[in-house]
C-alpha cells in the first residue's frame, strides 16, 4: 500500500479512512500538494497544522504533528509547545501565521479586510492564504474522522499526547484579544 510506504507505517488513522476511498485519496493527495507545492517552510506547515488541529481539538493530530515537528521539520520546541499550550509564539512571524490560520479556521473562511491586510503585511502572499484553506480541508478531514471514531493513538505518537481544552480556544483567543 502506497500510505505504508509513505509513511513507513500504516497509521491508526488510516483504519476509518479506508472505508470511503474518495476520503482516503482526497485526504493523501491534498496533504500530499499541500507539503510539496504550498511555498510554506517545513516550520511553517507544522505551525499551520498543529493551530488546525488545536482549534479542532484533534488529540490524534496534535500528538501527530507534534511528533513530526519534532523529529522531521526541526520545529523549535518552543513554538511547538507554544500552540499546544495555546500561549504566545515568541517568533513575530510564526504568530501572525497561526493567528491567521485560527482567524480563518474559527471564522470559517471569513476574515475582515484587516486580518487579512495584516497577514499579507507579515510577509505572506495571497497564494498562501488559498495554501491555508488546502490545510484547513484536509485537517478537516482527518480531525473530524478522529472525532468520529475515536481513533486510538499510534504508539509512536503517545508521546506526545495532548488534551484539548475543556474551555473553548476560540473563547480564549477572544478574550486574550479584549487585552
Amino acid at each position: 500500500m502506497l500510505t505504508k510506504k509513505e509513511n513507513r507505517m500504516i497509521p491508526n488513522m488510516y483504519r476509518a479512512m479506508v472505508n470511503s476511498p474518495g476520503l482516503l485519496d482526497s485526504y493523501m493527495h491534498g496533504y500530499k500538494k499541500f507539503r510539496i507545492e504550498s511555498g510554506f517552510t517545513p516550520t511553517e506547515q507544522e505551525v499551520i497544522l498543529l493551530t488546525i488541529s488545536a482549534e479542532n481539538n484533534c488529540s490524534y493530530c496534535m500528538a501527530a504533528h507534534s511528533i513530526l515537528a519534532d523529529t522531521v521539520s526541526k520545529v523549535p520546541l518552543e513554538v511547538t509547545e507554544s500552540i499546544r499550550n495555546n500561549t504566545k509564539i515568541s517568533d513575530d512571524k510564526l504568530r501572525g501565521l497561526s493567528a491567521f490560520v485560527s482567524t480563518m479556521v474559527n471564522k470559517r473562511g471569513l476574515p475582515d479586510e484587516n486580518e487579512v491586510q495584516a497577514f499579507l503585511n507579515s510577509g505572506y502572499a495571497e497564494g498562501h492564504i488559498l495554501d491555508i484553506i488546502l490545510a484547513i480541508s484536509v485537517k478537516t478531514i482527518s480531525n473530524y474522522t478522529n472525532h468520529v471514531f475515536k481513533t486510538e493513538l499510534d504508539t509512536v505518537f503517545k508521546a506526545r499526547k495532548w488534551s484539548a481544552y475543556k474551555v473553548s480556544r476560540s473563547i480564549l483567543n477572544f478574550f486574550r484579544s479584549l487585552v
